[in-house]
């Protein structure tokens, strides 16, 4: 076979929709099938089952949620692919998921998970990252450039899949990023399409422009409308950042928060960013102990920590290259009971909150002339309310100080 003639497209949800789609526009006999019993709304026609779409196929494209449809659709086609039929994969899944079925169907496997959108497969502007031997590889790239400008990995499988997964943290980065700057926004009373101009003009201005349709309702929630129907959703980025956290084994903020978005998983990943800032009864409870914690240091006067504290609570860290670990009370005797003498040049900020039920973890920056602290507390429900158990901290000098790297002084200035 030297150039693919039919393709048989398995799954029309949006991607595979518009994928059959553009295929059948450019001129190749295309079949569809879903799991749904969708029918496809493109060129393409269907058919009632895998097995059916498969049998007179060349080419065999997956575009699939994820690795356990892959696999199981696979499985239920296996015995109707002909010996030479290629298996084009361009669905997002784990690295080991991708090896795995590389190994089951050998040489005739191409993995090409694809960047972009249901917008860039209807227009054959898709980015492909294929991973294949060189000779199925030139089988496939009829079809391929049929979809969009291909890169042939240097590398493997499980090599194309990671850097897929690679690609979409970037783009769950910007979208968290995106969330924030108009939250700010927002918090400073600045009209959203004013904010968008002129996030539009910096480094997020790509992402801005491809979503200004779904970012200029104001804000989501209080309308209750959604702008427009969903490109990529909220749950798909979110099942893949859980695959790379999972394949890394590193922390993934960006995996947590999309999957706890309030925007819902249908939505559109444009929706993460458009959702407002939280602040409900118990993330403010939260907060209380937080801000008696920074009145002590702006005043110096531990009645303020013990409001902070539990009374079982513990300060610790590196004190002059020595570990400490302070009771309560041990602290408390470091303040004197009145304002650091620099304290209008000292300023304080809360980085970061997380609420786990009845636990919470929380962060902090203190710049304390020429010294910085990094706060980290663990706050427990206790008593009615939100206390600190256990604070640890790193001090580092103030860059910007002119006596940066001086004496330490956590607190005060002893």
């Amino acid at each position: 076979m030297n150039s693919p003639h039919t393709i048989a497209v398995l799954g029309l949800g949006r991607m595979g929709d518009a994928i059959a789609a553009r295929l059948a526009a450019e001129g190749w006999d295309v079949v569809g099938w879903t799991r749904s019993g969708r029918p496809a709304s493109g060129a393409a026609r269907t058919a009632a089952d895998p097995q059916g779409a498969v049998a007179k196929a060349d080419v065999v494209l997956l575009a699939l949620f994820d690795g356990p449809a892959c696999r199981q659709v696979l499985e239920d086609v296996r015995g109707s692919l002909r010996t030479d039929t290629i298996v084009l994969n361009t669905s997002t899944i784990a690295p080991a998921e991708a090896a795995e079925l590389a190994r089951q169907f050998g040489p005739c496997y191409v993995h090409a998970p694809v960047l972009g959108s249901v917008p860039a497969a209807t227009t054959g502007t898709l980015q492909i990252l294929a991973a294949a031997d060189r000779d199925t590889f030139d089988r496939a790239r009829p079809v391929l450039e049929a979809l969009g400008t291909v890169r042939r990995v240097d590398g493997d499988a499980a090599t194309a899949a990671s850097l897929k997964l690679i690609a979409n943290s970037g783009l769950a980065g910007a979208v968290l990023v995106l969330r924030d700057a108009l939250q700010q926004s927002d918090a400073l009373g600045l009209p959203r399409a004013q904010a968008l101009d002129v996030l539009e003009l910096g480094h997020l201005g790509r992402l801005v422009a491809r979503k200004r349709a779904f970012l200029t309702v104001e804000p989501a929630t209080e309308t209750g409308m959604a702008p427009a129907t969903a490109e990529f959703t909220v749950g798909a980025l979110a099942k893949d950042m859980a695959l790379l956290a999972g394949a890394s084994g590193a922390p993934l903020r960006s995996a947590a928060e999309l999957a706890g978005s309030p925007a819902g998983p249908e939505s559109d990943i444009a929706a993460a960013a458009t959702v407002p800032a939280v602040h409900d009864a118990v993330h403010d409870a939260v907060l209380e102990p937080l801000r008696a914690y920074v009145r002590g240091h702006a005043t110096g006067d531990p009645a303020h920590f013990r409001d902070a504290f539990l009374p079982t609570a513990h300060v610790e860290g590196i004190r002059d290259s020595v570990f400490v670990s302070w009771p309560l009370d041990s602290y408390c005797a470091l303040f004197p009971g009145r304002p650091a003498p620099d304290e209008p040049a000292r300023s304080r900020r809360i980085d970061t909150v997380a609420v786990h039920g009845t636990v919470a973890t929380a962060t902090m920056t203190l710049s304390h002339g020429a010294d910085t602290f990094t706060d980290v507390f663990l706050l427990v429900r206790a008593g009615g309310g939100w206390r600190i158990a256990n604070k640890a901290y790193h001090r580092h000098p103030s860059p910007s100080h002119p006596q940066a790297g001086g004496r330490e002084s956590e607190g005060f200035a002893e």
